[in-house]
């Protein structure tokens, strides 16, 4: 399950979705988090997606990739609809001594799956089509209002993408310290959940050296290339705001307004 996280890659490719602003990008995908909280209606929800997966056709990104993201979320996403089946108040359709499963329940849950599996997608897609330098570039930008308050805007959008980054280095580290463990004996996948748990103790603890280990190269690294000596930087690839970013903003907001009024009617 380790290898299906997918969060935080980034796969290079020349499509719309690619070369896009990325700050469009950002703002869009908050833009979708907000709207998939807006709506409620099962139909709604169902035409976002629908936006989503011809957003991954577009950028060339298998879909193979979202089955391996919601595959290593499959206990988030259970757990959520588990609740909400047994604890909704409503019409009851089956019940089991005091276990009862309601109607308004199932359609909650169902409605609360569809939105994870959403904003899954949605966010998963904004690192698979954008660089890392062009992620911190659009925060450095879209953070500095907050310059007036006296905040490192640049060191804040430098670590937040740093951390985005190691995601992916972090669960390939993991993947080989739990092969190295289990080359040596140790039973990692075995028993019940307690016992997995502390099976997990030889494995935390070498990742948490490894991370510390990468994590004061990567400040060396830095300090080698004068990261902070200067208070105003420069960059190589400037953001422009293009036509195409308008007119697929554009584009959404309309569709968003329809999957609004569609949400109101039905």
């Amino acid at each position: 399950m380790i290898r299906d996280i997918t969060i935080g890659q980034f796969f290079p490719g020349k499509s719309v979705i690619h070369r896009l602003d990325p700050r469009v990008k950002i703002l869009l995908v908050i833009a979708f988090i907000i709207i998939l909280f807006i709506v409620s209606s099962i139909l709604s929800l169902f035409l976002i997606l629908g936006l989503i997966l011809v957003a991954y056709k577009i950028s060339k990104i298998s879909y193979k990739l979202i089955f391996k993201n919601l595959k290593s979320m499959w206990v988030i996403i259970l757990l959520t609809s588990v609740i909400n089946i047994f604890f909704t108040e409503g019409q009851v359709v089956w019940s089991f001594g005091k276990l009862l499963i309601t109607k308004e329940g199932l359609i909650f849950s169902l409605v609360l799956i569809i939105r994870i599996i959403n904003m899954i997608m949605i966010s998963s897609l904004l690192t698979y089509t954008t660089s890392p330098i062009e992620l911190t570039q659009a925060l450095e930008r879209l953070l500095k209002p907050l310059k007036i308050f006296k905040i490192p805007v640049e060191d804040l959008s430098m670590m937040m993408t740093i951390s985005l980054r190691f995601i992916p280095t972090l669960i390939d580290e993991t993947d080989k310290i739990m092969l190295a463990q289990k080359s040596r004996g140790a039973k990692i996948d075995v028993g019940n959940i307690f016992q997995k748990l502390k099976s997990f103790i030889p494995v935390i603890i070498p990742l948490f050296v490894s991370a510390f280990r990468s994590a004061d190269e990567l400040a060396i690294a830095m300090e080698c290339r004068l990261y902070g000596s200067c208070e105003k930087k420069t960059s190589i690839k400037q953001l422009k705001i293009k036509n195409i970013d308008i007119l697929i903003t554009c584009f959404i907001i309309i569709y968003f307004i329809i999957i609004i009024l569609i949400n109101n009617y039905f």
